[in-house]
C-alpha cells in the first residue's frame, strides 16, 4: 500500500471560477473532491461491462446536496478539470440547490469513479484520481470569509488522503472555522486505496482534538482509538475532544454519544440497492436537523432515515431525501402512497 498521492503545495491555477449560486444563506460549508462516476448497467466483471450511466459523486458534495434538500443552504468547494465531466459537476450541483466554488484547473483532468457490480450483493468501485483537479486542492482555494460566516465547516478524511496541498486545506479550514466559532464536522471516511490504517489514524489522532462532531463506523474509530465495544470506542474519542460522536452499524443502526449522554437509533427497513453514500447521507440527516435545532433523538433519527433512502436506488446522492420524504418510510402495510 502506497502513501497519499503527492500534490503540488503551491497556490491555486489560474481558471475560471463558478460563483455563489442564488439561493439560502449558506449555513453549511464543504469542500473536497467529486468525481464523474460511471456506473455499469451489467452485473459481473468489469471487462464486460457495454453500457455505462453517467454521473458524479464525492462524499462532501453528496453531504452539500443532502444537507440543501432537507432545507439548508450548503456550499461546496472544489477543483476540477476544464473538461466536459467538470461542467456536469457543476451544473448538477447548481442544480440541486448548491452554492458552487469550483476552480475549473486547465492543468489537470477531472477525476474519475467506476462503479461496477461483481454480483447482485457486491458492489466494486475503482478510482482514477492520480494527478486529478481535485487533488490539487490548496489552502488559497478556500474563501476565509464563507467559512467563518457559515455555522458547520464539514470536512472528511479522504480529503488529506490525496496530497500534502490538500492536507494543508483541511488544517487551514479547521483553523478558520474554531477562530470563528463554527461547528467542525469531520467524517472518517477511511479509504484504504489512498493510505494505510496507520497513516490515517496518525493524521485522525493529530486532528480530531479540534473536532465538534465525528462520524465513523466502529472500524474507522478504531483507526483513532484501539477499543472495543461500540459504546467504549465512542467513550474514547469523546475524550479526545468532540462533543459529538456518532457510531454508524450500517444496517444495524447507529449510536449518539453527545455531551455524555448516549443515544440509540434502530434502523428503518428498506430494500437496498447501492450502499455507495449512505454514510454521506446519514451525515448530512444529523448536520440538517443540528443546523434547524432540532432535539439530539430527532437528529439521530433523521440521520438514519437518510442514511435508508440513501441505499434505496442506483447512484451515491439521487435518492437523498427531502423533509416531505422523510415520512415514507413509515408507509402503509400494502407499500403504496395514496
Amino acid at each position: 500500500m502506497t502513501g497519499p498521492t503527492p500534490g503540488p503545495t503551491t497556490g491555486p491555477t489560474t481558471g475560471p471560477t463558478t460563483g455563489p449560486t442564488t439561493g439560502p444563506t449558506t449555513e453549511l460549508v464543504t469542500f473536497g473532491e467529486t468525481m464523474a462516476l460511471f456506473a455499469a448497467r451489467r452485473t459481473g466483471p468489469m471487462r464486460f461491462a457495454r453500457d455505462f450511466d453517467l454521473g458524479l459523486g464525492g462524499a462532501e458534495s453528496n453531504v452539500a446536496i443532502g444537507v440543501a434538500r432537507l432545507g439548508h443552504g450548503a456550499a461546496w468547494v472544489g477543483r476540477v478539470g476544464a473538461d466536459e465531466f467538470g461542467d456536469l459537476i457543476r451544473s448538477t450541483l447548481q442544480g440541486e440547490g448548491v452554492d458552487v466554488r469550483a476552480i475549473a484547473d486547465p492543468d489537470a483532468p477531472t477525476g474519475l469513479m467506476i462503479k461496477g457490480r461483481r454480483t447482485a450483493d457486491l458492489i466494486d468501485v475503482r478510482y482514477y484520481r492520480k494527478d486529478s483537479a481535485g487533488s490539487r486542492l490548496c489552502a488559497a482555494d478556500l474563501d476565509p470569509e464563507l467559512i467563518r460566516s457559515a455555522r458547520v465547516l464539514h470536512v472528511s478524511a479522504i480529503t488529506p488522503a490525496l496530497s500534502g496541498s490538500a492536507r494543508e486545506a483541511v488544517r487551514h479550514a479547521i483553523a478558520e472555522a474554531r477562530a470563528a466559532g463554527v461547528l467542525v464536522s469531520l467524517d472518517v471516511n477511511y479509504r484504504r486505496a489512498l493510505w494505510t490504517p496507520a497513516e490515517a489514524g496518525a493524521w485522525l489522532r493529530e486532528t480530531v482534538g479540534d473536532v465538534d462532531v465525528l462520524f465513523a463506523t466502529e472500524a474507522e474509530g478504531r483507526l483513532i482509538a484501539d477499543v472495543e465495544g461500540a459504546a467504549e470506542l465512542a467513550g474514547a474519542l469523546a475524550k479526545l475532544g468532540p462533543r459529538h460522536v456518532l457510531i454508524k452499524f450500517g444496517a444495524e443502526g447507529a449510536m449518539e454519544l453527545s455531551d455524555g449522554v448516549e443515544r440509540r437509533a434502530e434502523p428503518y427497513t428498506v430494500t437496498e440497492v447501492d450502499p455507495v453514500g449512505a454514510g454521506d447521507a446519514f451525515a448530512a440527516g444529523w448536520l440538517a436537523d443540528w443546523l434547524a435545532g432540532a432535539e439530539p433523538a430527532q437528529r439521530l433519527s433523521t440521520a438514519c432515515a437518510a442514511g435508508a433512502f440513501a441505499v434505496t436506488s442506483q447512484g451515491d446522492w439521487e435518492s437523498l431525501p427531502r423533509r416531505a420524504d422523510l415520512s415514507l418510510l413509515r408507509r402503509p402495510a400494502d407499500g403504496v402512497s395514496r
